[in-house]
């Protein structure tokens, strides 16, 4: 992305921040499902670009964790795609230098949207009994954070199972006027508040299958509504 549509960073690394501004990349330079025709606004982030910053978050984790055994904890479904790439990329870093990060990956499943707003109705799936994690270090991979409840709320949740200690990843940080502050210590993109869509990222069920991070249009909203 150019110099001029992102802002820098101060303080806490809060990854690459893009304006509110920024109107993304027009969906012709890029390909993607025909079926999402009329479905998409633009490409707000290209699958390189993710691709890029996944590898430097990857070297940043390695050089904190690096020699730690860690479980990492994979928030599904949305973060399957980001973890499945973070995860690729620190075992390729291992493989070619002196530090290495044994590794254990398991999944639970947050569900906390209805159409394109949270809810209050959190559900945790798989995450009854982590009794695992006790004495552990672990590394939760999660796809987007918003207000920071859901997060705050399984964070809450992994404490109670005594680990050594937790990290997070998150590939998107929304901002969002009603944020209680809790944010990843390893961040991709800070984004403005808009409803983005692939790279593993939903709506109703859509849209994973894109490689792009793209904003859903608001005709694809009411096309795919339950």
């Amino acid at each position: 992305m150019a110099d001029d549509l992102t802002v820098p960073s101060q303080g806490r690394d809060r990854g690459i921040v893009i304006k509110d501004d920024w109107p993304g990349y027009s969906l012709d330079l890029f390909n993607h499902p025909a079926q999402y025709t009329g479905d998409l606004e633009c490409v707000y982030i290209p699958h390189g670009v993710i691709m890029d910053r996944t590898e430097r978050l990857a070297r940043n984790i390695m050089g904190d964790l690096g020699d730690h055994d860690i479980v990492v904890l994979c928030v599904l479904k949305g973060g399957f795609q980001f973890c499945a790439d973070l995860v690729e990329r620190i075992k390729a870093l291992g493989r070619n230098s002196n530090h290495s990060l044994p590794m254990r990956v398991n999944f639970i499943r947050l569900k906390s949207y209805l159409n394109d707003q949270s809810t209050e109705d959190l559900q945790i799936v798989g995450a009854e009994d982590l009794s695992f994690l006790r004495g552990k270090n672990v590394l939760i991979v999660e796809a987007i954070v918003d207000t920071g409840k859901t997060m705050k709320t399984l964070l809450n949740h992994v404490e109670a199972f005594r680990p050594k200690m937790i990290k997070v990843a998150g590939l998107l940080v929304k901002r969002v006027p009603n944020s209680t502050g809790c944010v990843p210590d390893y961040v991709g993109f800070e984004i403005p508040n808009r409803f983005v869509v692939g790279y593993a990222l939903d709506y109703n069920e859509y849209f994973r299958d894109l490689d792009h991070i793209c904003v859903i249009s608001e005709s694809g909203k009411l096309r795919y509504k339950v």
